[in-house]
């Protein structure tokens, strides 16, 4: 399938979703290098985001982006969390940001209300509990740490599909805007911009099948050496 530039929500569900499924094929690294050939340098997520638990496997999907604050101590709940989490949609993955502490952002039970609307996965700059359920589930989430603590009375949420700002890898801040695609694995995770997928997604297949390649020969006895002269890729 050839894809075009559109905007998200132009594309159409069937779209959406071969496009996800074809980077679940492909190897994030392999992304990277593709953003830094396009002169997207700057798209890689701080290495404190790892999967929990560890056998997670890859994240990716469509971001739907929701962010909040810290309050004070209030022991209430959060009626706007609620109506974001219930806005979420097919393929779509939810990023959490703001500016908690300590505490989970994102635990069992809000991935079993965001699976049935057929929510891929989460990315969490912050915390999140319940490691062990969300793994039985089957339900990868990317965060920065774990922690018991409810984010209940103590933080809430301010606004959702509107851009958020995560921590970088090479940069202080990785903006992301609803429609922009998520993906991470055991490498680390990667924003790429809506607009930019067309170019990226092919060519970090063609470089994945590459790569593949190199790998076989390399395992039947190709040198280094060799495989530099021959595919000019390592």
């Amino acid at each position: 399938m050839q894809i075009e530039n559109l905007a998200y929500s132009s594309r159409s569900a069937s779209e959406r979703e071969e496009i996800r499924r074809r980077f679940l094929a492909v190897d994030v690294s392999n992304v990277a290098d593709v953003l830094d050939k396009i002169g997207l340098q700057d798209q890689g997520l701080h290495a404190s985001f790892t999967p929990f638990p560890s056998t997670a496997g890859k994240l990716a999907g469509w971001a739907y982006t929701i962010r909040g604050q810290m309050v004070a101590y209030t022991g209430s709940g959060d009626a706007k969390k609620m109506e974001a989490c219930h806005g979420i949609g097919q393929g779509e993955i939810s990023v959490w940001s703001g500016d908690g502490h300590g505490i989970c952002y994102f635990g069992e039970l809000i991935a079993l209300g965001m699976m049935e609307r057929g929510s891929t996965g989460a990315l969490v700059d912050g915390g999140i509990r319940d490691v062990r359920w969300l793994g039985e589930h089957g339900f990868p989430v990317f965060a920065r740490y774990r922690t018991a603590i409810q984010s209940i009375g103590r933080w809430r949420v301010t606004g959702w599909q509107e851009p958020v700002y995560l921590r970088g890898a090479t940069t202080d801040r990785v903006t992301i805007n609803p429609g922009d695609f998520i993906i991470a694995d055991d490498d680390g995770g990667l924003v790429i911009p809506n607009d930019a997928i067309a170019q990226v997604l092919p060519e970090a297949e063609r470089l994945t099948s590459l790569e593949a390649e190199i790998r076989k020969e390399i395992s039947a006895g190709l040198t280094l050496q060799q495989a530099l002269k021959k595919y000019g890729h390592i």
